[in-house]
């Protein structure tokens, strides 16, 4: 018999009168590229159906509309009131149950958040009178308006049911409209869909109600909430529990989620970030676990089987819920039950799916270049005439690059300069809310030990060595230097480059200034604040850069008021001495608030507002203590090193940040593709 190394999450749950081949299933996520008229396209369905293929028991399609005229926020939500949809909705369901998963979706409304709506001269309504935070007016929803809500979440589960989802989830979390009929410290209501607990929980009972009589009582059906609302002026977990109270033998499954989508120093904290700690959200599924019989989920940093199965052991939840882990390794469930768990891709929660779905509306993966290309990847590639592929550097893009290759049937030869694979992404070793990055470069390190690759490390590839190795194909995947600012002082003994900090922060003094308000000067101050220095980040740009990514920028705010980190934009540094910097005011702003709403800042180009500052004229000088100065203003990519080895093979590539200076998924991505291509 096969001793499963995760018997109970891998054992089947019985919700209704369906059975779910484990315990593991995929969170709901929305997807934006869908037809012009919100219909699933084929890229749709194979970014769900990839979820299926990897083992999950359900693949919950995420933001689908019980009333697209009043409900959406944005622009592609599925519509289940809009009956022309049904083909490729059912197209959508059949291919995710094909699979042995349940296909299941989730029913959504978001009340007077639903921007879309109200810009399409709709009207939006709330629980309650509500002015929404891009000034929308939304009145609280009359009588016959929650009546014909109800039904329309009663139509949408039944046209559901019909398509082919085994499963249907109302979200009744997150700040959105049935959440805020919920919540005692939104919901004044004097009618009976408000005050008292029993009437504030009336509008979701009676839909539940109402899709219990359409689709049949074992019909499997889930609710998500909110167990704390997890800010000041929400509701607590006493509160959270009282609601699944009420909900307790009426629905399948409670799943337990936390925070509110549109308060923006929670974002963070219902997707967990970097910062925060693996599964930091069971804690409130686990405490309303002890007073209900219904099943319970949990979500929320979840990517450890080892921690998923001791959630389900110990009896904290009956059913894990992930997404972004999900990404980063469709295949982690299978990995997991077939014993191979140091296999799965971690997922580092470096936000870049969210930045990919909010500002581009696709999603993407740091770690996992199939994602949003899932078509492109379902089907083998005809096969390569093997080639011997020489690649320089073993950094994310060699290794990435370094693996597709030798998946292809070619001799890979990989050589790195230093004594450890990882390139400089190394330096952030020591930094705890990197580790998951850490983890990332020891499994991709560990890969490519198991693959036929030959390592060499301590080598450097030059025109000679590539000439004796006569390669068919040459990759550069050097990588890149820092840039050293020209500014008097720079050479000083209180002056270090932000890698040897990383390496070294014990040569750091109690005052720090960093130069260089992008991602590496924000986090190494967060680290270095950590740490317990007084921290001032110093950037020339009238904002800090959230490099493209303004909801890991909501994080990054979240940490830097925490350790009170002093910030001064449009400031040049013009000079360092022993005592510090002097820098001169070069624009017109210098403040840290967040937009506020998430959906607004991701309208912006950057996460970081700005506000005119009156307290300094053009050219004024001042200085800024410090005992250490630490410069984080950029690399400059290797291309005379690079151009040295461009005509040692036949064919040669130049990836990653020895083309130009790229984030992992970019230096991922391009690997990834140039790889396949040979």
């Amino acid at each position: 018999m096969y001793a499963c190394e995760y018997p109970h999450l891998f054992s089947p749950i019985r919700l209704g009168d369906t059975v779910f081949r484990n315990r593991y299933f995929a969170a709901p996520v929305g997807y934006e590229y869908l037809s012009c008229k919100n219909y699933p396209l084929d890229e749709t369905v194979a970014f769900y159906e990839r979820k299926a293929i990897g083992g999950a028991a359900t693949v919950h399609v995420g933001s689908a509309m019980a009333d697209s005229k009043r409900g959406r926020i944005g622009i592609s939500n599925l519509p289940l009131d809009d009956p022309e949809s049904l083909p490729p909705i059912y197209r959508l369901a059949s291919a995710i149950n094909r699979h042995g998963a349940v296909a299941a979706i989730e029913i959504q409304h978001c009340g007077p958040y639903s921007y879309i709506c109200a810009l399409a001269g709709n009207q939006i309504y709330g629980a309650v009178d509500r002015v929404n935070p891009l000034g929308q007016f939304a009145p609280a929803m009359p009588e016959e308006v929650i009546e014909e809500t109800i039904e329309a979440y009663a139509d949408a589960a039944a046209f559901a049911k019909f398509c082919g989802f085994g499963l249907v989830m109302i979200h009744a979390g997150h700040g959105w409209l049935i959440n805020q009929f919920l919540d005692p410290n939104i919901n004044y209501r004097k009618d009976r869909w408000g005050g008292s607990l029993e009437n504030r929980c009336r509008f979701l009972l009676s839909i539940i109600e109402r899709i219990r009589r359409k689709c049949g009582r074992g019909f499997p059906l889930e609710v998500r909430i909110s167990g704390s609302m997890c800010y000041e002026g929400g509701y607590g977990i006493d509160e959270g529990v009282a609601i699944a109270k009420q909900l307790d033998g009426k629905v399948d499954l409670i799943h337990v989620s936390a925070g509110s989508h549109e308060v923006p120093e929670v974002f963070t904290v219902t997707h967990p970030s970097m910062f925060l700690p693996d599964g930091v959200n069971v804690q409130y599924a686990a405490e309303i676990k002890k007073h209900v019989r219904t099943p319970v989920a949990t979500v929320g940093a979840l990517g450890d089987p080892a921690l998923m199965e001791e959630i389900i052991a110990s009896g904290k939840a009956d059913v894990v819920q992930t997404a972004r882990a999900m990404l980063a390794d469709p295949d982690l469930p299978k990995k997991a039950r077939t014993g191979r768990s140091d296999e799965i891709r971690p997922c580092i929660r470096c936000f870049e799916c969210f930045a990919g779905i909010t500002t581009k509306r696709q999603y993407r993966c740091a770690v996992n270049p199939e994602i949003g290309f899932e078509q492109d990847s379902r089907h083998a590639l005809p096969a390569s005439v093997p080639k011997t592929i020489l690649i320089a550097g073993g950094g994310v893009a060699g290794m990435e690059a370094a693996l597709v290759a030798s998946q292809r049937g070619h001799q890979v030869i990989l050589c790195e300069k230093k004594e450890r694979l990882g390139g400089a992404l190394r330096c952030e070793g020591k930094v705890p809310f990197k580790r998951l990055l850490s983890e990332y470069l020891d499994y991709q390190a560990r890969m490519i030990l198991r693959a036929p690759v030959e390592v060499r490390l301590a080598t450097a590839v030059t025109p000679e060595y590539a000439s004796a190795v006569n390669a068919e194909v040459l990759i550069a995947a050097l990588g890149a230097r820092p840039c050293v600012p020209q500014i008097p002082g720079i050479e000083g003994r209180n002056v270090l480059g932000a890698e040897e900090v990383y390496y070294h922060p014990e040569k750091t003094g109690e005052r720090v200034v960093v130069l260089g308000g992008g991602l590496v000067g924000i986090e190494l101050a967060i680290y270095l604040a950590g740490l317990g220095r007084r921290v001032t980040i110093m950037e020339m740009m009238d904002t800090l850069s959230d490099g493209g990514n303004p909801v890991h920028g909501l994080a990054l705010i979240g940490e830097i008021n925490k350790y009170q980190i002093e910030v001064t934009t449009a400031t040049k540094a013009v000079e360092i001495d022993h005592g510090g910097v002097i820098g001169a005011y070069v624009g017109s702003a210098c403040t840290l608030p967040i937009s506020p709403t998430v959906e607004a800042a991701v309208l912006q180009s950057n996460t970081f507002s700005t506000v005119l500052r009156a307290d300094a004229e053009i050219g004024s000088r001042k200085l800024y203590p410090a005992d250490t100065v630490v410069y984080a203003v950029g690399q400059q990519p290797l291309h005379d090193e690079a151009d040295a080895l461009r005509f040692c093979a036949p064919e040669f590539h130049q990836i990653g940040d020895c083309w130009m200076p790229r984030n992992i998924y970019q230096a991922t991505r391009m690997a990834f593709a140039v790889a396949r291509d040979i």
